[in-house]
């Protein structure tokens, strides 16, 4: 009896649990099934100071529990702007963002790797696909050298 629930079980999961077919298109909910954490988004300071709406976002891989992973400019940044982030990019609510501008409700609901904007003269938000999303690099020494790795531990170096 035992061994005929473990096949049922098995069968069951091998149904639900389906790998990804590369031929299946994608779909809306395939793109907005991520677990949700985090509630923030970094803002581009010129959306408050000076009035501007949101025209281009992004969603990266969040950097801390609450952060969403979406970052939304007004597309006048220039790049010394966008270089100082701490100065220039705002957390803010998402649900904040999406009661100022009720565009992004829908938007903010894609996964990590979604790009959007919407041009002036658009009627509304359009995919991007040729963007690539910047990431933050980590500079990793990886060493079997016990001489190199002790380096600093010893005189109390640091």
């Amino acid at each position: 009896m035992k061994q005929v629930k473990w096949l049922t079980l098995i069968d069951h999961l091998r149904t639900v649990m389906k790998s990804i077919d590369v031929d299946t298109p994608v779909t809306k909910e395939s793109e907005t099934n991520q677990t949700k954490n985090g509630f923030l988004a970094l803002v581009s300071k010129l959306c408050f100071e000076e009035k501007l709406p949101i025209r281009f976002m992004y969603k990266t891989v969040p950097e801390h529990l609450n952060d969403t992973g979406w970052r939304m400019f007004t597309g006048y940044e220039t790049e010394e702007f966008l270089q100082d982030e701490l100065s220039n990019l705002v957390p803010v609510p998402v649900e904040k963002m999406c009661r100022l501008d009720n565009s992004l409700t829908d938007l903010v609901a894609y996964n990590a790797g979604t790009v959007w904007e919407r041009t002036p003269d658009s009627k509304g938000w359009e995919r991007v696909t040729d963007y690539r999303i910047p990431t933050s690099s980590v500079d990793v020494n990886i060493t079997n050298d016990v001489d190199r790795f002790n380096v600093g531990v010893e005189g109390g170096e640091s």
